[in-house]
């Protein structure tokens, strides 16, 4: 007897997205709710929420704009309650640093910390609590980055952020698995968002970049998004606890 296909699709669900509002925040969005999910879209900004939201009723799916400060616990916990009952997260909020490790200051640990690591973890624990309680289980995916895989030269806060992202999803998904809570992780490379926005207008830069990635190109957002519905799918209902880079091939020397 022939075995069902594996489901990608996202329909019925609803998924919290945050960082919703740009880059691969926004192609994750797009790509889920093109998928059949409800997205509710999270970021501090409504206007930027608002933008990402009539991209995706333009586009058929359906999306709820719900601001909030990632770094922010009481506004985490009050925003996920709000929400209702979620299927799928995709902790995607966070910030970038490029001090050299003897010029970083304490007020930047302190920044980039509390919203890579503090606030990933409250927003997690808020959702799977939120899980748990409904009794249905659901997915997890934390953004990582590769460097949370490997060292990162003048980058050393945001690569320890991103291994202490990598520790949680491992940690979560040894917890949370027997509720039927899968977590993953998702690693992007080098990738052309408005955060990268500086690097990618060096020439110089992006020529290097490409001749350091065997797929020859940098990633775009979208690049991001296909692997992160997988991981929120039931496509990838056997996988939890993994690390899953898309870099182009950089992590595979």
């Amino acid at each position: 007897m022939m075995q069902a296909a594996p489901v990608f699709r996202l329909d019925g669900q609803r998924i919290l997205v945050t960082g919703a509002s740009l880059g691969i925040g926004r192609a994750v969005a797009l790509a889920a709710a093109a998928s059949g999910a409800t997205v509710v879209l999270a970021a501090r900004g409504r206007v930027g929420l608002e933008t990402v939201a009539a991209e995706v009723a333009a586009a058929g799916g359906t999306a709820e704009v719900l601001p909030f400060d990632a770094a922010d616990p009481a506004a985490i916990r009050s925003a996920v309650e709000a929400a209702g009952v979620l299927d799928g997260l995709v902790n995607n909020a966070g910030s970038v640093t490029r001090e050299a490790f003897l010029d970083a200051t304490e007020a930047e640990m302190d920044r980039v910390l509390g919203l890579n690591v503090r606030g990933a973890v409250i927003v997690a624990q808020a959702v799977a609590r939120g899980m748990v309680a409904a009794g249905r289980g659901g997915s997890i995916v934390n953004m990582a980055s590769i460097a949370g895989l490997v060292g990162a030269r003048n980058r050393s806060l945001y690569a320890a952020t991103k291994h202490a992202v990598m520790g949680l999803t491992r940690a979560m998904a040894l917890e949370l698995g027997p509720k039927g809570i899968r977590v993953n992780a998702v690693c992007p490379g080098l990738v052309n968002t408005p955060l990268a926005a500086d690097l990618m207008a060096d020439a110089t830069f992006v020529a290097a970049a490409r001749a350091r990635i065997p797929l020859g190109r940098i990633m775009e957002p979208e690049d991001i998004a296909g692997p992160t519905v997988f991981l929120l799918s039931a496509a990838s209902s056997g996988i939890t606890g993994i690390a899953l880079p898309v870099d182009g091939g950089v992590t595979a020397e």
